[in-house]
């Protein structure tokens, strides 16, 4: 499953780690099966809100200074993608972090 997700990581990361995209898909779950749940709004500032308070303080234990930081990054190393993949805008928020070990 994961697979399918490489080509768009490997855009932003030299080196992807199967582990880590699968643990990422399990997390995500269902909300990839809907294409409004599998992008990443950059725009909306509730859902950036949202993936700082979830996926970076829980999964990648930041605080909330070091999430805000990092979304910010990502947004815009991804600005030009009109449709951000969530896996892939994840997969790049972990490794900028250094915690993809922690997610496999």
């Amino acid at each position: 499953m994961s697979q399918q997700y490489v080509e768009s990581i490997q855009r932003f990361c030299d080196d992807v780690d199967l582990a880590a995209v699968d643990s990422i898909v399990n997390y995500l779950g269902i909300a990839l099966t809907n294409p409004d749940g599998s992008t990443v709004a950059a725009t909306d500032a509730d859902e950036l809100k949202t993936i700082q308070d979830g996926f970076c303080a829980k999964k990648l234990g930041m605080d909330h200074k070091q999430a805000e930081e990092a979304v910010s990054q990502v947004c815009e190393l991804m600005k030009h993608d009109n449709a951000k993949c969530r896996v892939t805008f994840y997969y790049v928020l972990a490794d900028r972090a250094g915690k993809l070990g922690t997610l496999s």
